[in-house]
């Protein structure tokens, strides 16, 4: 053949494979799909037991999701084609600098690796080695985020946080999967998000105090004595400029070292949503709420935001909420509260745990069966102190099943180790359960009851029972659970805790109850609320959310 002929057969094989779209890679010749297929296969096939996949300096932390991801497609590369990265990745990527608006870090999810394999994919012939790292760093970004969306960054069973509700579960791989076939990732992960109002509207209130605090916040207002009205002082001042920041003070009255009626209602308004006494005096209590700065009030949002995704995705039509940092019970109805009062809870070393439960009965006119830590811890040197004790409280003595006389104890011979009896206290005026108590099965030996020291629920702070919840009004929510069982009157209700036996009534419809603990939510007015860390627990959360990623090589 001619030199002529030869070059004439070239040009005609250059321009079929041109038509074709065969692309033609250096060292090989191949479709690329396959070649970036053949490679996330030997990564992950080396991977070893337990997997362990490094992609850039960071490890694949959903390696086990991965591998199942990648078989169930024949180790088909999921974000790149025949010509690279597919759209999909950018529209990842988008989707990632969107983390630290629900108050997670995008940079967790492998961001900043990501964006640079992407520029480096389109800047020159794309390698296969190269669309595998990034498939993986793509597919472990999107597998994690989910999961951080779906059910939390932070497994509170691990922090030792009291949090005993089982949280949310999915396919992730199946939703990835479904994610990739219609093409909206984007509406993949925003449909993990929690839904209903209060969780949008936390994340509003990130940004706003993310805003404040790149504004510079607010300045501390100055140690000193209690201020109130009346009183002229020139830390007023800034008082009334730490009021405006957050809305509880008019801009226009900036100027005047004057305590009056608009200082005093501003600092009203600071304390009804920060859980204080609303006195209207900034004393060391309210002066320290106000002296919290915005960027710990940023970090105090973002704990609670984290802890509305653990929560189930449906809480039900109809359940009872206690928000223990709130010292309060709601009964929720269609996602609106029906009945609200206050609560007495755990003190801090007898914590109320954050559990579910369904109500399933009542008791009207309980014995209280004394658990034996409590009978042992605060009763027994009380007996022992006073020989009458038991009498005055009408408090009986058992042994196995059998009643005994107290006289016939010799008490100051006991001790926590060494006390074989059982104490019952009778239904009446002093028993501690008071009238009625609310019961939900459990492993925790937590319920709801009514309380003859009412005078406790006048106090902001109510930490002091031994883990069960007190509320306020027993009379009400009993009517509430009973509404639909025309023998339970409000008559007979209120005559039934007045006798000298307790009953038991099974409610016709067991509700669901939720024990919480909230320390920043959005309340139906649309105004933030902030509570104190009674029990610590923010800041356990908030250590976990700012550790790095597991395994992450820095």
């Amino acid at each position: 053949m001619t030199t002529m002929g030869l070059r004439g057969v070239f040009i005609i094989l250059v321009l079929l494979a041109s038509s074709l779209a065969i692309p033609v890679y250096p060292g090989y010749a191949g479709d690329l799909t396959n070649e970036v297929g053949k490679r996330l296969r030997d990564r992950i096939a080396s991977a070893g037991a337990p997997p362990g996949i490094v992609v850039e300096r960071e490890l694949i932390l959903t390696s086990r999701l991965i591998g199942r991801f990648y078989q169930k497609r024949a180790f088909r590369p999921a974000w790149s084609g025949a010509e690279g990265p597919t759209p999909l990745a950018d529209a990842l990527v988008e989707a990632l600098r969107q983390a630290d608006a629900e108050g997670l870090r995008s940079g967790d999810y492998h961001l900043e690796q990501i964006e640079t394999g992407l520029a480096a994919a389109r800047q020159q012939p794309y390698l296969p080695e190269t669309l595998a790292d990034l498939d993986l760093l793509l597919t472990d970004a999107w597998l994690l985020y989910a999961s951080h969306l779906l059910a939390g960054h932070v497994n509170p069973e691990t922090l030792g946080a009291e949090w005993y509700i089982r949280r949310p579960e999915a396919d992730l791989v199946k939703r990835l999967r479904d994610a990739l076939e219609s093409g909206d990732i984007a509406g993949s992960l925003n449909a993990l998000i929690p839904d209903g109002p209060g969780y949008g509207m936390l994340r509003h209130a990130l940004k706003q105090y993310r805003d404040l605090a790149a504004q510079g916040g607010w300045l501390a207002i100055p140690d000193g004595p209690t201020l109130k009205a009346g009183d002229s002082d020139p830390r007023v001042t800034v008082l009334r400029a730490r009021l405006i920041v957050t809305g509880e003070l008019d801009p226009a009255l900036a100027e005047g070292e004057e305590f009056d009626d608009e200082v005093e209602q501003g600092v009203i308004r600071f304390q009804q949503r920060h859980g204080l006494d609303p006195d209207g005096t900034v004393g060391p209590r309210t002066l320290a709420a106000l002296n919290v700065t915005a960027e710990e009030r940023e970090k105090q949002i973002v704990v609670n935001l984290e802890r509305m995704r653990w929560l189930p995705a449906e809480l039900g039509s109809r359940y009872i909420m206690v928000n223990v940092a709130n010292f309060g019970l709601d009964v929720v109805e269609e996602g609106q509260p029906v009945l609200t009062m206050r609560a007495i809870v755990g003190r801090t070393y007898r914590q109320t745990p954050s559990f579910t439960a369904k109500m399933n009965h009542l008791i009207f006119s309980p014995y209280w069966h004394i658990p034996h830590s409590i009978a042992v811890k605060d009763l027994l040197p009380k007996i022992q102190k006073d020989r009458r004790f038991l009498a005055k409280q009408k408090i009986r003595v058992f042994r196995g099943s059998s009643q005994i006389n107290p006289a016939s104890v010799n008490w100051r011979s006991l001790s926590e180790a060494n006390f074989p009896y059982r104490l019952r206290q009778d239904p009446g005026p002093l028993n501690s359960l008071g009238r009625v108590k609310f019961m939900l099965p459990n492993r925790f030996n937590v319920y709801i009851h009514d309380t003859p020291t009412r005078e406790l629920f006048d106090k902001a702070v109510r930490d002091f029972s031994s883990g069960c919840i007190r509320i306020d009004m027993p009379v009400e929510l009993a009517e509430y659970l009973l509404a639909d069982d025309p023998e339970w009157t409000s008559e007979n209700i209120l005559a039934a805790m007045e006798q000298p036996r307790e009953k038991l009534v099974r409610l016709r419809r067991p509700i669901p109850v939720y024990f919480l603990y909230s320390t920043a939510w959005v309340d139906a007015e649309g105004t933030i609320q902030f509570r104190d860390d009674l029990y610590g627990r923010d800041a356990l959360v908030a250590t976990a959310l700012e550790a790095p990623p597991p395994g992450a090589i820095r």
